[in-house]
C-alpha cells in the first residue's frame, strides 16, 4: 500500500517559514491499495489539496474513515471539492461517539452559523456506516479498529494488505487512560509487528507537565511504544502548533540516539509525504 501525508499537523492549521518542512495543514491521510483504491483518514485542512489532486486524475470514488470529530479532524470536509460534484461516491466510515451519527458528526461543521453552504447542498453520494469495532474489508485491504485514548473519544486503525501492515494511531494519550480507552497493553498489542506505526508525538516530557489529560502522547511515550510492539518503522504525527521545523528535528534526534542500537527507524511524518509499506 502506498500512504501519502497531506496534513500532521496538531490543533490548528499554521503557516511561516518555520514550518516549511513538515507542513502547516492538519490531520489527513491517504491510503492507495494494491487493486488502486482510495482510502481517507480524516478530514483536517490537508483534505483541500487532495481533493484538488482527485479532481485532476478523475478519481471520484473514496472510502473515508475519521478517528474522532475534533476540529483539526473535520474542519477541511467543506473545502474537499469532490463532495460538490454530483458523480462522486463517498463510503463514509466512522465511530460517532458523542453524536448520534457518522453524518451528524460531519455535517454539523456546516451547519449555520458555522459556513456558509448547507450540507444539504452537497452533490457527493455519501454513504454512513456507524462502525466501531467492526473489522471490515476493501477488496485486499483489512482495516480493524481500536478506541484510542482521548477527550471525546476516537478510534485507531491497523490496515493490513498482502502481509503488510501500517497502523495509525493519532490524538492517543499513552500515559492517561481516557474514558473508554485502552491500556498501554492492549496499544502494544494492537501494533505488534507492524511494518509501519504513526502515532501521536504531540508532546516533549517538560510539555506533559502542563498538558497531561490534554489527549495527546509525549513522544518518548510514542518511542517506547515502537519498541515493545517491535514495529519496523514509526512515524512521529500530529506535531504540536507551534513546534518548528528545527524543534521537530531535535525530537527526531533525540529518539535516534535513545534507539541507536535497536532495530527501528525513527522520523517525523511530514506533508507531501510518501510511504510504501
Amino acid at each position: 500500500m502506498l500512504i501519502r501525508c497531506w496534513g500532521a499537523r496538531g490543533s490548528i492549521p499554521v503557516s511561516g517559514r518555520e514550518y516549511l518542512r513538515y507542513g502547516g495543514d492538519t490531520s489527513c491521510i491517504e491510503i492507495r491499495t494494491v487493486d488502486d483504491r482510495i482510502v481517507i483518514i480524516d478530514a483536517g485542512s490537508g483534505i483541500r489539496r487532495l481533493g484538488n489532486r482527485l479532481i485532476d486524475e478523475k478519481r471520484f470514488s473514496y472510502t473515508m474513515l475519521f478517528t474522532h470529530s475534533h476540529w483539526d479532524h473535520i474542519m477541511g470536509f467543506p473545502f474537499f471539492r469532490p463532495i460538490y460534484r454530483s458523480g462522486t461516491r463517498i463510503s463514509l466510515f466512522g465511530c460517532p461517539f458523542a453524536q448520534n451519527s457518522v453524518r451528524e458528526m460531519i455535517s454539523r461543521i456546516m451547519t449555520p452559523p458555522n459556513f456558509p453552504v448547507s450540507f444539504d447542498e452537497i452533490k457527493a453520494k455519501i454513504q454512513y456506516r456507524d462502525v466501531c469495532r467492526e473489522t471490515f474489508r476493501f477488496g485486499g485491504l483489512t482495516v480493524t479498529s481500536i478506541p484510542i485514548s482521548h477527550p471525546d473519544q476516537g478510534m485507531g486503525y491497523r490496515f493490513e494488505e498482502n502481509g503488510r501492515s501500517f497502523v495509525f494511531l493519532t490524538d492517543n494519550e499513552l500515559s492517561y487512560r481516557h474514558s473508554g480507552g485502552m491500556t498501554y497493553e492492549d496499544y502494544r498489542a494492537f501494533a505488534k509487528g507492524a511494518d509501519l506505526l504513526v502515532h501521536d508525538a504531540e508532546y516533549r516530557p517538560r510539555d506533559y507537565r502542563l498538558t497531561r489529560t490534554w489527549g495527546h502522547s509525549v513522544y518518548t511515550d510514542a518511542l517506547r511504544l515502537g519498541l515493545d510492539a517491535g514495529v519496523n518503522r514509526l512515524g512521529l504525527y500530529h506535531h504540536n502548533q507551534e513546534r518548528t521545523d528545527a524543534a521537530v528535528d531535535e525530537i527526531v534526534a533525540d529518539c535516534r540516539s535513545i534507539i541507536a542500537d535497536r532495530p527501528l527507524e525513527c522520523f517525523a511524518v511530514h506533508q507531501d509525504m510518501e510511504i510504501v509499506v
